[in-house]
């Protein structure tokens, strides 16, 4: 299937997890797909192993929090390939504390990365999608920036403000052909949950009706989904891929 042929995909946050899913689900959709994330050497393998199996890959070492370095990323890749056709705004991380504990550096360490580096990619993906007069922004929410979560007040409220920034984004950007929807992921098997007691996933699996945690290729699924033809009437919402998971 070669539904993204011709397609120029960027995943930040893509060297790992959900985004590495991601962009192998696209590459196998005949996209071309840049990978930003911080991790250089895992980077640079995904990129020759995809490029050994014949797809059009390149990574970029980015630092989503630095305005200017998503710029100059920017710049470079519209240099690249010309265009931009979908943003994957996947990069997040977790610095978990109850508010008692939770240090002021831990809270902007996330806040940085999950809000202010989805607001940097989105805008300077936005300003070449407006020139375009097309293209698809995804963001990266998360079913706990809907219900709240113990212990985590940094990222929830990064999550929450996540949607907030999809809602209004889909309201400035429709009229330029531009879509933006944000994928919720409930408790997904990444490295992300490692830090998650084994007793705490096991009574997360137990109140999920599917029985399970997802898997990083269901996320991927539904970004591919949104991205897609089939959804280019989809835009300002916020798909919950939870299986079913009610707090």
């Amino acid at each position: 299937m070669n539904d993204f042929e011709g397609k120029v995909i960027l995943i930040t946050g893509g060297a790992g997890g959900i985004g590495r899913e991601t962009a192998q689900q696209f590459l196998d959709r005949g996209a071309s797909v840049e990978l930003w994330d911080m991790d250089k050497d895992a980077g640079d393998k995904l990129v020759k192993k995809w490029t050994d199996e014949g797809h059009k890959v390149h990574f970029e070492k980015v630092d989503v929090t630095d305005f200017e370095a998503v710029k100059k990323a920017m710049n470079n890749l519209q240099e690249r390939w010309e265009q931009l056709d979908i943003l994957v705004n996947n990069a997040g991380i977790t610095r978990d504390a109850t508010l008692k504990k939770m240090s002021p550096e831990e809270w902007k360490q996330v806040v940085d990365v999950n809000l202010n580096g989805v607001f940097y990619c989105g805008k300077a993906a936005a300003e070449v999608m407006r020139e375009q007069e097309s293209g698809v922004i995804l963001n990266a929410s998360s079913v706990v920036g809907v219900y709240g979560n113990f212990g985590q007040s940094n990222y929830v409220a990064t999550k929450s403000g996540v949607i907030g920034l999809t809602k209004t984004w889909a309201r400035e950007l429709g009229r330029k052909g531009v879509r933006v929807n944000a994928v919720a992921p409930g408790f997904i098997e990444t490295p992300m949950v490692d830090t998650v007691p084994d007793k705490v996933l096991e009574e997360l699996k137990g109140q999920t009706p599917l029985g399970r945690l997802g898997k990083p290729e269901d996320i991927a699924s539904a970004y591919v989904f949104l991205a897609s033809e089939q959804a280019a009437f989809i835009t300002g919402t916020v798909l919950q891929v939870d299986g079913g998971l009610v707090f």
